[in-house]
């Protein structure tokens, strides 16, 4: 196991949805490196579960995470992936929401040829909605009152750059995630002085993971394409003690100076959020 950089996420209990690949995975996998118990959850039972499971036990060993078919649209799935990691791990400190459906549920060919919306296919709106926001707020419905008997929690949302929000022929993906943030405001004000922090969490630019159709010269809209390693970088702050009392706020992977104490570090990824504070 690498140096533990904050002793607050030994043994701390961890749920990343959508964490058997992507972004998902480097968060887990950097949690478990940490001393964390990770809680990863997945459509389905897949290989790509147990690979995940597989590479956190050769950084910790046994029992240091579970993997859990959960559908995030489905509030009762949600609520017994939680009942599930307290009988497991008997505690519950944070949530990563990062599970998501992108475009290539509307087109492969969504980031060269845009799709009006009014061509979209409103069984596959509903899809992305019901994942992205509402699978959002099942997750963290689920979680937040074992939060609040406790005193403590942390939820991170986890976003996208600002013009993919606005893209011509990005919606639903983009809407989604706007919907997202405007949440996360909300609920931060609505948790205030309760010991439960909730931010969000972007990589800065497209990520190479499989919301980008297959291509010999994968890219991003702006021509870059970032590393889904990049999530690494905040994602233990984020989840620490050290991050207690920093709610409502929006962190930026890329822009994360990791030559930096960590504290440090999350100021240099603060961006401002979309919506003033009530």
């Amino acid at each position: 196991m690498s140096e533990i950089k904050d002793a607050s996420l030994v043994d701390r209990v961890i749920v990343v949805t959508g964490g058997v690949r992507g972004l998902g995975r480097e968060m887990a996998l950097a949690l478990v490196e940490q001393g964390a118990k990770v809680v990863v959850t997945g459509s389905s039972e897949s290989a790509a579960m147990a690979e995940t499971i597989a590479m956190a036990e050769a950084i910790a060993g046994k029992d240091c995470m579970m993997g859990m078919a959960a559908d995030v649209s489905d509030f009762n799935s949600c609520q017994s992936l939680v009942n599930a990691t307290l009988v497991r791990y008997g505690a519950l400190h944070a949530l990563v929401n990062n599970a998501g459906i992108g475009m290539r549920l509307i087109s492969e060919t969504f980031n060269t040829v845009p799709v009006n919306f009014w061509d979209i296919d409103p069984d596959h709106w509903r899809r992305i909605i019901d994942t992205n926001v509402n699978g959002v707020f099942n997750m963290t419905r689920a979680c937040v009152p074992h939060m609040l008997t406790q005193g403590f929690g942390k939820i991170i949302n986890v976003s996208t750059s600002d013009p993919t929000m606005v893209r011509r022929g990005y919606s639903p993906y983009g809407p989604s995630k706007a919907a997202l943030e405007a949440m996360s405001r909300v609920w931060a004000q609505e948790l205030e002085g309760r010991g439960v922090d909730i931010n969000v969490y972007l990589p800065g630019g497209a990520a190479d993971t499989d919301l980008l159709p297959p291509s010999a010269n994968k890219r991003g809209a702006d021509g870059n394409l970032l590393p889904a390693a990049i999530m690494r970088r905040g994602i233990a702050w984020l989840c620490s003690d050290a991050s207690n009392g920093h709610s409502g706020g929006r962190y930026i992977a890329r822009l994360w100076d990791e030559t930096l104490p960590p504290g440090q570090g999350a100021a240099t990824a603060s961006a401002p959020g979309h919506f003033p504070r009530a």
